[in-house]
């Protein structure tokens, strides 16, 4: 196998560790899947537990080992679901004949094939068995239908086995499985070799070096997209104002405060394909600041007057170095698809992304309810998206992105 980077660094893999003896393999896989920078989340079916203990490979993942579909803990909030999607990739090692089996024909009767149905993310598997299982007609079938789906299929290499028989059925060599994972993500996702640009959370217009006008945005929106975008390929760069969200996987941050500091980096990273602005910027900053802090003198009214900030999405819209493609967000708290479609066609943006705001909604919350408007030919096509969780809002709206470039 040719030599490629085994940089895995922010990579989220989970590892179905199934039965058979080969399933003591998996505890290096895991030592050096993590040598790369990936993090290991681990499911150890009951026949792998027949093999090799929860605890070693708590020990060498660090995480969690996650072994019965009924745990109480986990089900009460749809653990085999966070399972399935927070990840990056599905990796089956060692796979035996049975759960090959169990796969083929969507068997979920435990942790493992509940999880398997339940991602939608990709699967690689790396069987181990017996020469003569290996060669079955069965095996070969259901291994068949799983290439079909989009399995991903890690050969395994011929030997001496445990059973004493020898032929084609070892697990393929944990070095060589690593290789196999890295190559899997430097093929890159559908956005390979695209530039993005994401802009997140509020921005603050200082009154003074203690007061601030400013908004409630928590964030999670904007750097869930900057994320989504780092996982389909593209290379982004993530301008982000006052937030306590950490900064995702894969993504250059840039931290700003003021609307005018995230126009200016914005441009700095320009030229890029795509933009989605999905900060809450100030309208509005104070004409003047003062450099101490505003006393109160009595009782008198305090009178501050306010300017315009530049408008980041109209300039990205309008520059002679405009994005590909450039998606606004829209937060409003009535007359929501009116105001949006005059936002559409008023910043000369592609597509708009509403949000309903009204009473507080949205903000600093984990789900959210949009509504995808694209310019499509004289008119505006709107497609109200059922309730999602952030992160899924931005994995569904990449997609989107990326069946564009296509």
């Amino acid at each position: 196998m040719a030599t490629v980077s085994s940089d895995l660094s922010g990579r989220r893999i989970l590892l179905i560790i199934s039965g058979g003896i080969a399933a003591y393999k998996a505890l290096d896989l895991i030592r050096r899947l993590r040598d790369t920078g990936a993090d290991v989340r681990c499911i150890l079916t009951s026949g792998g537990a027949q093999f090799i203990t929860p605890l070693s490979v708590a020990a060498l993942s660090e995480n969690k080992v996650h072994t019965d579909i009924f745990s109480l803990t986990d089900e009460s909030e749809m653990g085999h679901i966070r399972l399935a999607r927070d990840c990056d990739l599905v990796l089956i090692a060692p796979a035996s004949a049975n759960i090959i089996g169990r796969a083929a024909h969507g068997l979920a009767d435990d942790l493992a094939g509940t999880v398997l149905l339940a991602t939608d993310k990709p699967i690689m598997i790396a069987p181990a068995m017996n020469p003569v299982m290996w060669e079955n007609k069965a095996v070969q079938e259901n291994l068949g239908i799983l290439k079909k789906r989009g399995y991903t299929l890690l050969s395994p290499g011929a030997g001496d086995m445990a059973c004493g028989e020898t032929g084609t059925g070892r697990l393929a060599e944990v070095p060589d499985i690593v290789k196999a994972v890295s190559a899997f993500f430097l093929q890159g996702g559908p956005l390979k070799g695209l530039k993005a640009l994401v802009t997140s959370g509020p921005t603050y217009e200082p009154l003074d070096p203690v007061r601030f006008i400013g908004n409630r945005s928590s964030g999670k929106q904007g750097h869930a997209i900057a994320e989504a975008l780092a996982l389909a390929g593209a290379h982004v760069t993530l301008v982000a104002g006052p937030v306590k969200e950490p900064v995702p996987r894969l993504v250059h941050a840039v931290h700003v405060q003021t609307a005018q500091e995230m126009l200016d980096a914005c441009l700095k990273a320009l030229p890029v394909d795509i933009a989605v602005c999905a900060a809450a910027v100030a309208d509005y900053r104070p004409e003047e600041t003062s450099d101490t802090k505003i006393k109160k003198t009595g009782k008198e009214p305090m009178t501050v007057k306010l300017v315009q900030n530049p408008d980041i999405l109209a300039t990205l819209s309008q520059s002679n170095r405009r994005p590909k493609l450039v998606i606004g967000f829209a937060a409003e708290t009535n007359d929501g698809l009116e105001n949006a479609k005059k936002k559409l066609a008023n910043k000369g943006c592609d597509w708009l992304v509403l949000n309903d705001v009204s009473g507080g909604k949205v903000f600093g919350q984990d789900s959210n309810i949009v509504t995808l408007l694209q310019k499509n030919g004289a008119g505006v096509s709107a497609d109200t998206w059922p309730e999602k969780d952030k992160k899924e809002v931005a994995r569904d709206l990449v997609a989107q992105i990326a069946a564009s470039f296509k």
